[in-house]
């Protein structure tokens, strides 16, 4: 599938209809979602054939784009019982059932797929800006436990020189694959602006040591 061939077909991915500020939902937009997934199987084969889990699932865009392309199986993991219901109304719609399943659940305690192991970590996790100081670097600290091969993320560019201490002290090498642009659209009633534009980094992680 070519990308904009995927972006297009993530445009029918539905979003949060009614965002948690408490849980820093924002859409992950069907350009950046596509672009993510994309360079993830067309330049290092993550994602067909792959057991791939989605971190902070919400709605499900990148679980969604993950069975477009052709993955074994992915799991979307998310705590908001709200959100999880989108997302089994759009495997519904998008009819990507057989390779696609839901937990809810806090990404800080998984304990329930712990002893797992997936191929490929897909995610766009909070900024850990406000009242979710530290949850980027919690989201991957928890996919430094899960992904056998690589995790690809998003992480605000500001961030890059932390995001990259951190990712050493849980035993991964960041790559950064590109810098875009996150129109970040007005969510929440103290937004002022109708959209903003964040630098964001594509990073894709990898291990220092061969995982097992």
């Amino acid at each position: 599938m070519k990308l904009r061939q995927l972006e297009i077909a993530l445009e029918g991915v539905e979003g949060f209809r009614l965002p948690k500020v408490n849980l820093e939902q924002y859409v992950t937009t069907p350009h950046l979602a596509a672009c993510l997934l994309h360079t993830a199987e067309t330049r290092f084969g993550d994602i067909y054939g792959k057991n791939v889990i989605d971190l902070g699932c919400g709605s499900g865009i990148l679980s969604m784009g993950s069975a477009m392309l052709g993955c074994s199986f992915s799991l979307g993991v998310d705590i908001d019982a709200d959100a999880l219901e989108i997302f089994q109304e759009n495997k519904t719609h998008l009819e990507v059932e057989d390779a696609i399943d839901a937990l809810q659940a806090d990404v800080s305690n998984l304990n329930a797929v712990q002893h797992k192991r997936f191929d490929t970590v897909v995610m766009n996790p909070p900024f850990g800006t406000k009242l979710n100081k530290g949850a980027d670097m919690m989201f991957l600290h928890t996919a430094s436990k899960l992904a056998r091969n690589a995790i690809y993320s998003l992480h605000k560019t500001s961030t890059r020189d932390h995001v990259f201490k951190k990712a050493g002290s849980f035993g991964l090498v960041p790559h950064v694959l590109a810098e875009m642009r996150y129109n970040l659209e007005a969510s929440y009633g103290f937004h002022k602006k109708k959209s903003l534009d964040i630098n964001v980094d594509f990073i894709r992680f990898t291990y220092k040591c061969v995982q097992t």
